[in-house]
């Protein structure tokens, strides 16, 4: 057990009060608390709240009503833009617990101007359409906020297991098995099905210790729900230099087992695990992966250090009418997360999953990385940008690279396919420098040693500076100045590529470079 300090955000109370009339609400994780007379001030209805429709309006000095639950990126656009207070409305009668900070992990001096600057509260969706209703009418409808949050730093407790490979010694090689143990309310699906399914696959692996050939560390974050995945991001800090040396990949699990969760097709993999996610999930369920990219979620907080990472929620609910944030049921994040709504034969089918990713990645001989996956992916990113930068600032060395690193990928594919147990270990150092090299270009800014924000980003987030200079017009004065910054981005993408490659090629020229 690990006690660190974090910075966590517990919701207490909260009041909306309209016209002498008060709506049930609740307020959220890392919102403000408000003075003990609250804050009044006119709503202004901003749709569902992204950063064009609140620029549209002038809300300064306002509170924003806005469609769906609360969510980190309105919470940063309405702050950035001046909003004193932002009610929420639910898609439906239940309010959903959210933590709303944009800030990855606890804040530093550095990112603590980014945390929410505004009272936010949630209402439900019948309660919301009063209001909208009005306010597109065109009233004036001025409200009462009242919100209490019990936000600072404390200690939290990190549960860590190592279960050692018979081989190997204190720097051997492991696979990081993780999911948070903290919940809202009861939390029986999100995450008691998930610390379920851990100790079993935990249980059921450990039978066949003897056949690992690398270790398996399991960890038990908190943090994830009150502090914006403080529990991962300390750890990925504080065991930086570990992780680097020793984690071959990241296994996430979270909300297993929930009553008709059908879907198996759309959880989150890193392109170079897609095969291993496929394989499974086609074994015990006869679904077709689809190869989600993993979203700015479930605790991925090793891009950065370069680690292989998948899943996060595993099994999903089926398309319903009302939009939802996330494909987990009604009862996510409401005390109606309770043992009601888990499906033991699902619980068992995820579980199944989880053992048949892990048994790989614990007893294969050679790491299952394919990077001629990561290639094709990256080839296809560069080729959305390769005509309209070719005047501009031309992305052919890029594109070399990549298609360099898919050669070389499927080579060394060919040749651990045969290679002796004494080379397997090598060509397994091999892939995992590669992976330090290209997943923080996949998805980091490509800085590895700071967490980049808890907002959604764009796919190949290393390449947007080549992006926003190829949204530029090419006759724009500000053009030069695009340029610039996406120089530097090619020259980060390009020396990650040269990385891989050049790992790639001294093993492939054989042992006596590889070593």
């Amino acid at each position: 057990m690990i006690f660190h300090d974090a910075y966590i955000s517990l919701p207490v109370h909260s009041r909306v009060v309209i016209d002498g009339r008060e709506f049930t609400s609740i307020t959220h994780s890392m919102s403000v608390s408000t003075q003990q007379g609250g804050l009044m001030a006119d709503l202004v209805y901003v749709g569902e709240g992204d950063e064009a429709a609140i620029a549209r309006q002038d809300v300064r000095g306002r509170i924003v009503l806005i469609d769906g639950i609360a969510t980190e990126d309105v919470t940063a656009f309405a702050s950035r833009a001046g909003a004193v207070g932002q009610i929420h409305i639910s898609p439906n009668e239940h309010l959903y617990e959210m933590c709303v900070s944009p800030v990855w992990g606890n804040p530093s001096q550095h990112t603590r101007t980014h945390l929410p600057r505004t009272a936010i509260c949630t209402i439900s969706h019948d309660d919301g359409a009063i209001l909208r209703e009005r306010c597109l009418k065109g009233e004036t409808v001025r409200a009462a906020l009242w919100t209490e949050v019990d936000t600072g730093w404390r200690k939290t407790p990190l549960l860590v297991s190592d279960l050692d490979a018979s081989t190997g010694g204190a720097d051997a090689p492991f696979v990081l098995f993780s999911g948070h143990h903290d919940t809202w309310h009861y939390g029986v699906m999100d995450n008691g099905g998930a610390n379920a399914t851990m100790l079993e696959a935990a249980r059921l692996l450990a039978e066949r210790r003897a056949d690992w050939r690398r270790g398996l560390r399991i960890c038990f974050w908190s943090g994830h729900s009150h502090g914006r995945y403080s529990g991962s991001a300390w750890y990925a800090d504080e065991y930086w230099d570990e992780l680097d040396r020793r984690c071959v990949a990241h296994v996430n699990v979270d909300s297993t087992g929930g009553e008709g969760a059908t879907i198996l097709t759309s959880s989150g993999v890193i392109d170079e695990l897609r095969g291993v996610a496929a394989d499974a999930v086609k074994a015990v369920t006869g679904q077709s992966h689809a190869g989600r990219r993993q979203g700015r979620a479930a605790d991925q907080s090793f891009w950065g250090v370069g680690i292989p990472s998948m899943f996060g929620s595993l099994s999903h609910q089926p398309p319903g009418p009302v939009k939802m944030l996330t494909a987990l049921g009604w009862w996510w994040h409401t005390p109606h997360d309770l043992i009601e709504h888990i499906d033991p034969a699902n619980l068992a089918r995820d579980t199944r999953i989880i053992l048949r990713v892990l048994d790989r990645l614990l007893t294969e001989r050679v790491l299952p990385l394919d990077y001629t996956v990561y290639a094709d992916a990256l080839l296809a990113e560069l080729k959305s940008l390769e005509d309209k930068l070719a005047e501009i600032l031309p992305i052919d060395r890029l594109k070399r690279a990549a298609e360099k690193l898919r050669i070389n990928a499927a080579a060394l594919t060919a040749v651990a396919s045969t290679a002796p147990d004494k080379d397997a270990e090598r060509i397994n150092q091999t892939l995992m420098r590669v992976a330090r090299a290209l997943v923080p270009i996949n998805y980091t800014t490509g800085e590895r040693f700071h967490h980049d924000s808890a907002m959604p980003h764009p796919a190949w987030l290393a390449l947007e500076g080549l992006r926003e200079l190829a949204r530029q017009d090419a006759r724009s004065t500000d053009l030069p100045f695009f340029v610039v910054h996406a120089r530097q981005t090619r020259n980060r993408v390009a020396h990650a590529l040269w990385q891989a490659n050049e790992a790639f090629e001294a093993e492939l020229q054989g042992p006596e470079r590889g070593a």
